[in-house]
């Protein structure tokens, strides 16, 4: 049987390209000229190291996020199970077994790997329960992670009694120590650890059988089962991917803030989700990769990195624009305007490269 070719990154080189092939890194291009433009210094090796070290997490995440959009599933839980990591690792660290209350006592290797190891084990569970319930109950996958989401955080609440808690002094070295350092341009170990994730992945989607079956499975479920594809497993494996590196993501941001509390990863789903499709991923299964992810993470972080450096008192005082309006509210409150262009902007990305895709197949 003849099934139809899902339209991969392995596939480009095959056909004609296309402006919504190039509208993920045309995105990036126009966000990073717009903040050269407008925020000072922001063409800087400084600001390479920002976005390196603020992206590494959600590039984690994201990729396993990529495994399930693939599949035409989606993930809810994505945050809580990172947060419900976090959680774990840091209760098992301030156990007696291991560094004892506040994390401050000596452990030893086998300690410190048994404090990373079990909560990635418990993902791991979470992963396999939700796959499990999705393919067994015929229950879109959202019902069964949205049920998920609030068992982790029910967990997460409940082993932390809302404490803060202290992680590995590992984890505190992945997310904030450098392993490249040129001048002002820091390497963070936390980007290239993202990396090597994000390297595994891409291999696994293009040149794995099993990277075949996720595209297939997306692409056209019920010709994939027809052509002996066990889709079931795929997308319970792709659900344990997925949590995976939630919990990689998760501690590895416990490592960057060196501790955990339940304020972190609020937002870990719905901008992982941002970068997916930013980088063009359908949300519908079949089409994108872990280069389009990348592209995504980069213009996602570059467009939050370069928010936080806009100075509007600044343009103002440097244009011909009225001063005046230095003492309008809008100005002096602009960190709070900060969340509403962040969206304004991704709205208008996605919109967008939507309106090309659409013009691309013709609809």
């Amino acid at each position: 049987m003849n099934l139809p070719t899902p339209a991969t990154d392995a596939s480009l080189g095959s056909r004609r390209f296309s402006l919504a092939d190039f509208a993920p890194l045309l995105t990036l291009a126009a966000v990073t000229l717009v903040f050269a433009l407008v925020a000072e210094d922001f063409l800087s090796l400084g600001t390479v190291t920002l976005v390196l070290k603020r992206g590494a997490v959600l590039a984690i995440v994201a990729t396993g996020l990529t495994f399930v959009l693939l599949c035409a599933e989606i993930d809810l839980s994505v945050g809580t199970v990172a947060l419900l990591s976090a959680c774990v690792c840091g209760v098992l660290w301030e156990s007696s077994f291991a560094a004892g209350p506040k994390g401050l006592g000596d452990a030893s290797s086998l300690d410190v790997c048994i404090v990373i190891v079990i909560p990635l084990l418990v993902a791991l569970l979470s992963g396999l329960l939700s796959g499990w319930l999705t393919v067994s109950s015929g229950l879109p996958s959202f019902i069964i992670t949205l049920a998920m989401m609030n068992i982790a955080v029910g967990l997460a609440k409940f082993l932390t009694l809302s404490q803060k808690f202290n992680v590995p002094p590992l984890l505190k070295q992945l997310g904030n120590a450098s392993l490249v350092e040129v001048g002002s341009l820091r390497v963070p170990q936390s980007a290239v650890l993202a990396l090597i994730v994000m390297v595994v992945a891409h291999l696994v989607l293009r040149h794995t059988r099993f990277g075949r079956y996720v595209y297939m499975t997306g692409g056209n479920r019920q010709a994939a089962k027809l052509a002996g594809v066990r889709t079931e497993s795929i997308v319970m494996a792709s659900l344990v991917i997925c949590a995976w590196c939630a919990a990689c993501g998760g501690m590895l941001n416990a490592g960057r803030l060196e501790g955990v509390s339940l304020d972190q990863n609020a937002d870990l789903l719905l901008d992982a989700v941002a970068c997916v499709v930013l980088g063009g991923t359908s949300l519908f299964g079949g089409e994108g990769g872990i280069g389009r992810t990348l592209v995504g993470v980069l213009t996602f972080t570059v467009l939050r990195v370069g928010l936080d450096a806009v100075n509007p008192e600044r343009i103002i005082k440097n244009s011909s624009l009225p001063q005046a309006w230095l003492q309008q509210s809008w100005v002096t409150q602009f960190d709070l305007l900060r969340p509403f262009l962040l969206g304004i902007v991704l709205l208008l990305a996605l919109v967008i490269h939507g309106r090309l895709v659409k013009k691309h197949h013709g609809e």
